[in-house]
């Protein structure tokens, strides 16, 4: 098929953008723009795609513990909502900023799509070190970040989730806090507001573990074609919070060998294999991997130069960048973490062979859950955790089928592949709704 005349530099161009490859929006948008050019989506859908519908700010003061106050800055970053409402992870974090947050939100817009979820993508932050702060500051500015957001989120509208530095319990504060402004009529839908809550509060099963559990089933589902068995197979993990831990838990029940960690204190590696479950209660007491005593401290370098099957970055964006790119010596990269690989990084891997997993579907068990619970909550019914399992196999299995048949179909890597199967789907819709008016 031959492209289209246009780049992904023109589209931006048009919409006023300052070219800037090195800013992480304009990247991911530039990957977005390229896979929507592949297919020749129509360029009112690659304008659309270019920028988010909505982008909220907010500022507002919240009473700390020596009874000061401090001004805090939050955002939330609604791309699009063609295929359902908005959805998106909150994330508390020091570095938040806007563009990060836009950049998350299409890739939200993309997942969804991509899983065939009937909702769109959004994401939100909060400029803030959650780990600064004591429990009843915590809850204090949730409340208020909350409060600001008003009715900009919603059980019809948009639906937040936890993501880096959030948690069940920042998620039961903010449906509180919603259920506590609500009008009567939406008081008891309210707790929908938000997906991702204990399980007391409406959670669903197997939440903690979606994010890690999708990764598993896309390995199973592409793995097998990429000459890798999971039984035997070595992996390293970069990050061992939620996504980092659970996979690895998940892939050494199937017989994989955990032989590498790394995370923001530094990186541990055993020949023999790391216990997994272990290694987590141990960061969970140290907030770190190093003291782990059952493995020896390596530097950065020597973590990325590891001979293993497959490397999975599970922490922050742009974790993987030319020079760490370089370095690695694995097989696959299986992105745990959302838009961990930066486009220089990319190119270089794909130079040296390296199939890339991308994170639209290896980290798509989140919000597919998240969705379960969305849908329980509405129905006002609980799904047991087999369901949990079995739907989200499905679903995350099928994802992957999907981009390996594009992958095929137009000739490129596993990530346009991705992008292209999603964006199809959202030029259907909007063939068939038609831009309003």
């Amino acid at each position: 098929m031959t492209p289209m005349a246009d780049s992904p530099k023109n589209v931006l161009e048009e919409l006023g953008f300052r070219y800037d490859p090195a800013d992480l929006y304009q990247g991911v948008i530039n990957t977005v723009l390229a896979a929507a050019q592949t297919i020749n989506t129509p360029r009112h859908l690659q304008l659309l795609m270019a920028e988010p519908k909505n982008e909220v700010i907010v500022h507002f003061p919240a009473r700390m513990d020596s009874g000061e106050y401090r001004l805090f800055k939050g955002y939330r970053v609604q791309h699009n909502n063609i295929l359902g409402p908005y959805k998106g992870g909150i994330r508390y974090h020091a570095s938040v900023s806007l563009d990060h947050v836009k950049a998350l939100a299409v890739l939200m817009t993309l997942k969804c799509s991509l899983v065939r979820l009937p909702l769109g993508g959004a994401k939100g932050g909060l400029q803030v070190d959650p780990f600064s702060l004591s429990t009843e500051e915590l809850r204090r500015v949730t409340r208020r970040f909350t409060a600001a957001l008003g009715s900009n989120i919603g059980p019809d509208h948009d639906i937040p989730a936890p993501d880096v530095g959030t948690n069940a319990q920042v998620m039961a504060w903010i449906a509180d806090t919603y259920m506590n402004f609500a009008g009567p009529d939406k008081r008891s839908s309210g707790r929908a507001v938000v997906t991702g809550k204990p399980l007391e509060f409406g959670g669903c099963l197997g939440r903690d573990k979606a994010t890690g559990q999708g990764l598993v089933y896309a390995l199973e589902e592409l793995l097998p074609e990429l000459g890798i068995d999971l039984e035997g197979m070595t992996f390293s993990l970069i990050g061992y919070g939620n996504v980092g831990s659970w996979t690895g838990r998940l892939l050494t029940e199937l017989g994989a060998k955990l032989i590498a960690v790394m995370d923001h204190a530094g990186a541990i590696y055993s020949e023999h294999g790391l216990h997994a479950l272990e290694l987590a209660q141990h960061v969970q007491q140290e907030r770190g991997v190093c003291g782990y005593p059952e493995a020896e401290t390596i530097s950065t370098e020597e973590f990325y130069k590891l001979n293993v099957d497959v490397l999975i970055p599970a922490a922050l964006e742009q974790m993987v960048d030319e020079e760490k790119a370089g370095w690695i010596n694995a097989k696959v990269v299986a992105e745990g973490a959302n838009a961990p690989t930066t486009p220089g990084g990319q190119r270089i891997l794909q130079d040296k062979g390296v199939a890339i997993l991308p994170a639209v579907l290896c980290n798509a068990g989140g919000v597919t859950v998240s969705y379960f619970e969305w849908r329980q909550n509405r129905q006002a019914v609980t799904w047991p955790a087999h369901r949990v399992d079995e739907e989200l196999r499905t679903q995350i299995q099928t994802a992957a089928k999907r981009t390996r048949v594009a992958a095929h179909r137009y000739d490129c890597d596993l990530r346009t592949a991705a992008y292209c199967a999603a964006l199809d789907n959202l030029s259907c819709v909007y063939s068939l709704r038609g831009i309003f008016p």
